[in-house]
């Protein structure tokens, strides 16, 4: 059934990309990459790509006021979203996050940016699925990617505002979320309404009500 669903959002939107393998949490870097790969063949026009989770709210629209047009150029070599700086491999085998000191010896991973949401220039696309080829593969998806960019001696820029991107779920108000990139942890129909209700306040956000 579900299969056949797919195959109807597939058919109507074109909207639908697959490949064969399982879709698991430890596949989320083979995941990415075959974005990253069907970006350089199919869309290689692309100015800007955004990588995010199916559980995110993203304000489309203030990614490309804050971020995308000020710059009036358009960049290459840009990655930004949430900077993980200075993280350790995590160690413990109950963790989802375990690292294997044989699979990753170093102490500290290079800066990247959280798996939930990061926005690029289309030039990294070709750019990390490239050095994806020499770098050995790693389950956790935002530190692979972030491997990938130091080994191109690519640093990740910082957002102008350390709350743009959130990878926990910010409380809900138009307000709020009018000012915000990202935010994590919503199901499908709460994506709908907090979008709608947004939209519906666009105009003015911060309205209060006496």
């Amino acid at each position: 059934m579900r299969m056949h669903t797919i195959e109807l959002e597939s058919h109507r939107y074109h909207d639908i990309i697959q490949q064969d393998y399982r879709d698991t949490y430890n596949n989320l870097t083979l995941k990415t990459l075959m974005g990253m790969y069907w970006i350089t063949k199919y869309c290689p026009e692309a100015k800007y790509v955004m990588k995010t989770d199916s559980d995110m709210f993203v304000n489309t629209e203030y990614l490309i006021e804050k971020l995308l047009k000020p710059k009036g150029q358009l960049r290459q070599k840009y990655f930004t979203g949430l900077h993980m700086l200075d993280f350790s491999p995590n160690r413990n085998k109950e963790s989802k996050w375990y690292m294997p000191l044989e699979v990753y010896p170093g102490r500290r991973y290079p800066t990247f940016c959280s798996g939930t949401g990061y926005v690029f220039s289309g030039d990294v696309a070709l750019r990390i699925y490239v050095a994806s080829l020499t770098v050995p593969r790693l389950h956790l998806e935002d530190v692979y990617v972030g491997i990938c960019l130091a080994k191109l001696k690519i640093e990740p820029t910082p957002p102008p505002n350390e709350l743009l991107f959130n990878h926990w779920r910010v409380p809900y108000s138009s307000c709020r979320y009018s000012n915000l990139i990202t935010s994590h942890g919503f199901h499908s129909n709460e994506l709908i309404q907090y979008w709608q209700h947004l939209q519906s306040n666009k105009h003015n956000p911060c309205q209060t009500t006496g």
